[in-house]
């Protein structure tokens, strides 16, 4: 994603909230790394727009708490397709 960064760190906030998308879906989506989507809405962020700066967090958070889960069922369903072969 070119132009200024000011502008695509607006787009992974409003992307992120919108879907309710991890960094890792954010970078996948706009092609770009993880390192470089979590510096922006982590950092660049809050200097640039602190409410939606607050909105991105909630999300990050609440996906952090939920990655156990998400780890467990993707590693259920690897077995479970490997059991079927």
């Amino acid at each position: 994603m070119k132009g200024l960064p000011e502008e695509r760190v607006i787009a992974f906030a409003n992307y992120i909230i919108e879907h309710n998308a991890t960094v890792r879906q954010t970078a996948k989506k706009f092609n770009l790394s993880k390192s470089t989507v979590h510096k922006d809405v982590s950092e660049r962020l809050k200097t640039i727009n602190e409410g939606l700066y607050d909105k991105v967090k909630q999300v990050l958070e609440q996906n952090k708490s939920e990655r156990h889960i998400r780890g467990g069922m993707a590693t259920k369903t690897k077995y479970e397709r490997l059991r079927k072969k």
